[in-house]
């Protein structure tokens, strides 16, 4: 495969990437690396460059789709998506969201949702929003054989009911009820927690109470991996500045030059040359 290459990160004897293996790192005080993907190009890349789960994140809907939230998304947008990342990853966990409306009606629906994520799609894992009220939702998924992923905090499908993306959890009685939803969600078999802008201290706190572990995005360093979306963490989006997010790159700059250095090349005929002609 092309994401094998000797310069990559993945080995021949490189252990794949399970859900019981982020527990056993947990344990080793090892972090874990996550990041979301969206297609086969860039999963292979993330993949080879060592990343220890790759989420097919609702976010697709802003990144991708050019929605404003992620609401819109449909489950056939992350089964069609979870299938490309699939195709490019060969050591990381795909883990596919699972849109909004796809697991609230009741438990059978989600049930069968969550099935056709792993079935179709090829997904190890499956994420969705919420704590004690989806709880029996994930005990019956992870009794199946689906593994899932929690996802507490500030929570982007609910973002009507809230109107607006502050942080979550800074008051006692909400810091309380995100300590609760976390351990109901680890009662009920979730093999790890997302942590979504929430205070340090209190991510802490969690992921201290916690055997399974914890992946933070803007809840502090004390959680036992943390999580970026890929177009933030590289610089190709530029509209997008949160506090949590801190740029490895500026591919939206590096982008621009080359487009532009081709269209100049195209206008003064200097591409293709005689080497580029058949």
């Amino acid at each position: 495969m092309q994401n094998n290459q000797s310069t990559g990160y993945m080995k021949s004897n490189q252990r794949a990437v399970t859900t019981l293996r982020l527990i056993e790192m947990k344990r080793n005080n090892q972090k874990i690396i996550c990041l979301t993907a969206y297609d086969a190009l860039i999963a292979g890349i993330l993949d080879s460059a060592g990343v220890d789960v790759l989420l097919v994140g609702d976010s697709v809907g802003n990144v991708v789709q050019g929605h404003e939230t992620t609401i819109p998304v449909t489950l056939e947008d992350i089964i069609y998506h979870t299938k490309a990342v699939k195709r490019g990853a060969q050591r990381a966990l795909v883990v596919a969201d699972m849109p909004f409306m796809s697991y609230q009606v009741n438990t059978d629906e989600a049930f069968r949702n969550a099935g056709r994520l792993m079935k179709e799609a090829g997904a190890g894992a499956v994420k969705l929003e919420g704590g004690m009220r989806v709880a029996e939702t994930v005990s019956r998924m992870t009794e199946a054989g689906i593994p899932v992923m929690g996802h507490l905090g500030l929570t982007p499908q609910s973002i009507n009911q809230f109107g607006t993306y502050r942080p979550r959890g800074k008051d006692e009685e909400e810091a309380q009820q995100i300590i609760n939803d976390a351990i109901a969600l680890q009662d009920a078999g979730a093999f790890a927690i997302v942590l979504e802008k929430i205070p340090a201290p209190l991510a802490k706190q969690v992921s201290e109470k916690l055997i399974v572990p914890t992946i933070g995005i803007g809840a502090g360093v004390h959680c036992d991996g943390q999580i970026l979306v890929y177009t933030d963490m590289l610089g190709l989006t530029v509209d997008f500045n949160p506090r949590f997010v801190r740029r490895y790159g500026n591919l939206h700059e590096q982008i621009m030059k080359a487009v532009t250095a081709y269209g100049d090349d195209i206008r003064s005929s200097a591409f293709p040359n005689e080497s580029e002609s058949y």
